[in-house]
Formats: C-alpha cells, structure tokens, sequence
C-alpha cells in the first residue's frame, strides 16, 4: 500500500480512538411531554384561527372561533320565548290592564243599578203583598229579578277584585314555571354559544393544527394538539440488569446531548415494565432479548428552567452524583 493512502487511514483511527466514550444504551432516553388536546364539544365551520403551530398559549386563550348557525337560530326562539313567557307572569301578578279595570267597573256599576232598583221593588212589593194588593205571584217573579241582580252585582265585584290583585296562585305559579322553562332555554343555547370559542385549557404550546378555516369540526375531534407547558420528563429505558441503580424518589443528573449545557437536576418519579418494544426511549436499542425492559421516568425539581428543551431529543443519565 502506498504511503499517501496509508496517512488517511491512520488519521480516521486516531480520530476513532480519540472520540467521545460511547453512551450504555440503558442510559439514553429522550426528552418528553405531556400532551394535551383541544376537541370541539358542538358541530361548526372553522370560522377563525387565532394560533399557528408553535405558539405559546395561556389558559383562557381563544384558538378558534366556529361558526354554528343552529345556536343563532335557537337563541332567536328562545328570547322570543322568553319575552313571551315574561310577559304572562308580569299579566298573572300585576292582573288586568288599565283599559280591562275601567271596563270591569263599569261593569259593576251598571249591575250595582240593577241590584239597586230591583231592591227597592222588592221592598214596594214587600208591603203591598201583606195588604193583598198584588198577588203573590208577582211578588215572587220581582223576588227572582232580585236575586238574580244580586248574584251578578257579586260575581262582578269579585271578577273585579282578582282583576286588581291579580290571577289565582294556581295561575301566577303556572306563569312562574314557563317562565323558569324558557329561562332554561336561553341559559342552555348560552352555554352551546360558549362554544363557538374554542379556549386553551391551560398553558400550553401548539404542536398542530389540524384544521383549516371553513373545514368542519365534528364532536369530539381533536381540532388543536400541543403540549402542556411546564410538563417535561425524561424517559429512559432500562434493561433488567441494570434496574437496581436507580429507583423511585432518588435524586439523579440528566444531560441534554444537543447542546453544551449544565446538567438538569431530576428525581426518579416512576419505575414500570415497558409496555411495548416500539417505546424503547433509546436511539441504540442494544439490549439483551433475554432480559424485561422497564421505563424510567425522571421529573426535573425545576420545571420552569427545561421550558426551551426540544421533545424527543436525545438525553443521558449521569449516575456519578
């Protein structure tokens, strides 16, 4: 082999000798963090999006506002209904109007005059019966005109009073109810109008948007998708062998790999059996078939300070502490 191919070759096994010490595979995880979604509770269009993917979101946030023409229409029916049923129990309590309380008396007047005459008759008649002057017969027929005048001028007088004080308990508590019903009605199209916002639950980032304007959202589908903020862990897989160096509650390091920063102070807050080979959290999964696999998770003690870290890259865990 010529010199002049010789020097490379040397040169690439010195750099390999000289490289940084591989990492054991059973202490390589991967940044994560809880997810969160935002699903839309009533059908609508996509009227506004308000976040792209990316932005940073406080809880209360609108995402999206969606147009829902159904809730219009209902809100329409119900202050309708609700004027309507307001307006019954106002009449019920307050009783008849000024117009309907004039006629009434008058009524009662007029039947007062009647009473009246026919009392006064009776009383004629009254004496003149006992001297024989008229028969008995048409005493009696004055009799009956009296009674008659009497039982209307009373019926008036008492139709008059309910006018002025008002419709019978019954009535009020029946105008009470349809008017609590349609109260109901304009609070439940409220609470379906509420949701034409779309609001962040709490803090969060946005990964996706899965929507675009003028597309519809169903019931429960996932319109936003994102992380919640303060939420990151670090997940490690552990081999069996090695399970007895870290345990829950303990105190432990973690190194984030992309870039050149001080290591994160952590506590192992879960130890569980990995439930699927597909969530092995090392990129070199080198491990031995014969051995069960666990999942680490480590919780740092200072949420606030791991904000910018990028999910699901690579992270180590530095046992020498």
């Amino acid at each position: 082999m010529e010199i002049k191919n010789i020097v490379p070759f040397v040169i690439l096994l010195i750099s390999a000798s000289c490289s940084d010490k591989k990492i054991d595979p059973a202490f390589m995880g991967k940044i994560e963090r809880d997810q969160i979604s935002v699903v839309t509770k009533v059908p609508g269009t996509i009227e506004r999006i308000l976040v792209n993917n990316g932005d940073y979101a406080k809880k209360g946030d609108t995402l999206a506002i969606l147009d829902i023409p159904e809730v219009d229409a209902k809100k329409q029916q119900a202050e309708g209904a609700l004027q309507s049923a307001e307006a019954q129990y106002q009449m019920a309590i307050k009783g008849a109007t000024e117009g309907q309380l004039r006629q009434l008396q008058n009524k009662v007047s007029g039947l007062k005059e009647q009473f009246e005459f026919a009392k006064k008759s009776l009383v004629r008649l009254n004496g003149m019966v006992q001297d024989s002057l008229v028969p008995q017969q048409q005493f009696d027929e004055v009799y009956a005109k009296y009674q008659g005048a009497k039982n209307q001028y009373e019926a008036a007088k008492t139709e008059l009073e309910e006018a002025r004080t008002g419709s019978r308990q019954e009535q009020q508590a029946m105008a009470l109810g349809q008017q609590r019903q349609a109260s109901g009605a304009i609070s439940e199209v409220g609470a379906a109008e509420r949701e034409k916002y779309m609001l962040a639950p709490q803090d969060m980032t946005v990964e996706t948007v899965n929507l675009k304007t003028g597309e519809l959202a169903l019931p429960g589908y996932p319109v936003f998708s994102g992380y919640i903020d303060h939420s990151v862990y670090f997940r490690f897989t552990i081999p069996e062998g090695q399970l007895g160096e870290v345990k829950p509650g303990e105190k432990i390091k973690v190194k984030v790999l992309y870039k050149d920063a001080p290591l994160i102070d952590g506590e192992v807050s879960t130890v569980k059996a990995l439930s699927s080979y597909a969530n092995i959290a090392t990129a070199y999964p080198d491990f031995d078939m014969q051995q069960a696999l666990f999942e680490v998770e480590v919780r740092p003690t200072a949420p606030e300070k791991t904000r910018d870290l990028i999910t699901k890259a690579s992270v180590s865990l530095e046992l020498d502490k």
